[in-house]
């Protein structure tokens, strides 16, 4: 989850001199002012809800007082677009973001920080999307503001490092992404002081990407050390500690450590819905989350009904064709197959794997994992001449995002050297399943 989003309050100066007519002016100021502390002090509880009648209100202050083109009018968008952002409406969103920008640089000039701001909020917008070739550019951009006008060791510019890194995460650019995490919680660390809310971002990023790339023992306690801070800094019940949990109970689970993750994901899934709401998308990332548990450990009937929600709640609020949808098609697809119902599960693989491709480019680690999936179930079929070129597409995929002696590439040995020993074929299986050994051996040291 994207993070590094904050309401910022851009104060006019305001000129005290002799003459009644400065004084409503002034108690505007000061009215609007106090709309936005509220605003901020309820974005910051996970109260969205609560906080979008006064960012309104706040809003009709200022366009009324100062003018639609002043700053005060862009802050007031500008948090407006936050708090529908963070509720998954960004339909809402995007055209108030894009106004704030536009008020922002005609009354500040194009390399003002608060500009940079608004590029920020946009491009996380835009990532919560998938779509990450509009947001690429404008990331850079407010990266290139703040450096030059903070200079590099300021917390704004983690921010911007942050930001560009999980833009190139979720496209499968661990390499690029690395440096700019780490950068940016070196910075944090110096700047904010190593118990910061913002410090436990930098750490979970760096969770994830660890994760993605196997190295289980570098993640964990990365992890624990986020769920620490957050727990300490916001309270038990906000949205940031569910997102840690769920990380957490993600990393266990992989590992098969299914005792502990369990609690964890439920513990996610309440917070996230008494904070959100039951409609949100984290929402459906935490039920999807659970039922995957529940699938692995043969719990079919309790899976189903949280993947179909899951599901539902996805293509609402983020369109047909986003990335996380074909997870929850992926995920429900998954679920039929270990039943064996593969007529219910076939469609829903082909509709993942399109959506994959088209979101995330022919060369995701998703895609990857979707050509995997359907793969599979050909095989189970016996379709194997249908299987074999999924199995080698996959493979070379993940060799080339996630280099050669990753699990996920060991994985796709093993599932390519079945398929060979079903056709036949043992002397072209016996050097996969060999390396693929290998690989699994030098993780467990």
């Amino acid at each position: 989850m994207p993070s590094g989003r904050k309401l910022a309050l851009i104060l006019a100066a305001v000129v005290v001199c002799v003459g009644a007519i400065l004084i409503p002016r002034f108690a505007q100021q000061r009215k609007w002012e106090k709309l936005n502390a509220q605003v901020k002090t309820l974005y910051g509880q996970g109260k969205y809800a609560e906080a979008v009648p006064k960012a309104l209100e706040a809003l009709r202050v200022a366009e009324a007082s100062f003018g639609s083109e002043h700053v005060n009018v862009a802050q007031s968008l500008n948090n407006l677009a936050l708090l529908y952002d963070a509720q998954g409406k960004y339909a809402e969103a995007e055209p108030l973001y894009k106004r704030s920008l536009a008020i922002a640089e005609k009354a500040l000039g194009p390399e003002h920080p608060d500009v940079a701001l608004s590029l920020n909020n946009l491009v996380l917008l835009y990532h919560h999307q998938g779509k990450y070739a509009e947001a690429e550019p404008l990331n850079k951009r407010s990266l290139a503001i703040r450096e030059k006008a903070l200079g590099p060791a300021h917390p704004d510019v983690a921010t911007s490092l942050n930001n560009l890194a999980l833009l190139y995460y979720a496209q499968g650019k661990y390499a690029e992404a690395e440096p700019l995490y780490k950068r940016s919680l070196a910075i944090r660390e110096k700047a904010l002081g190593p118990d910061h809310p913002d410090v436990a971002n930098s750490l979970d990023n760096l969770v994830l990407l660890y994760h993605h790339q196997g190295k289980y023992a570098e993640a964990e306690p990365l992890n624990k050390r986020s769920l620490a801070i957050l727990e300490k800094a916001l309270g038990p019940e906000h949205p940031d500690v569910a997102l840690s949990l769920n990380n957490l109970a993600a990393l266990y689970d992989d590992q098969g450590k299914y005792a502990e993750a369990g609690p964890l994901y439920k513990r996610s899934l309440a917070i996230w819905e008494k904070a959100l709401g039951p409609d949100h998308p984290d929402v459906a990332t935490s039920l999807n989350n659970l039922a995957g548990l529940y699938r692995e450990q043969g719990k079919y009937a309790e899976a189903e009904p949280l993947l179909k929600r899951s599901l539902a709640i996805a293509e609402k609020a983020l369109g047909p064709e986003h990335p996380d949808v074909a997870t929850s098609l992926n995920n429900l697809a998954a679920l039929y197959y270990a039943q064996r119902k593969y007529a219910e599960a076939e469609p829903l693989h082909k509709r993942s794997l399109a959506i994959a491709e088209k979101a995330l480019g022919p060369e995701h680690p998703d895609v990857a994992l979707s050509l995997n999936n359907l793969a599979g179930l050909y095989q189970a079929q016996g379709k194997y001449a249908e299987a074999e070129p999924l199995h080698k597409r996959a493979l070379a995929i993940k060799e080339k995002a996630l280099g050669p002696d990753h699990p996920a590439v060991a994985k796709s040995l093993e599932n390519y050297a079945a398929l060979l020993r079903k056709t036949h074929r043992e002397a072209e299986a016996e050097p996969m399943e060999a390396r693929a050994k290998a690989i699994r051996a030098k993780h467990a040291q």
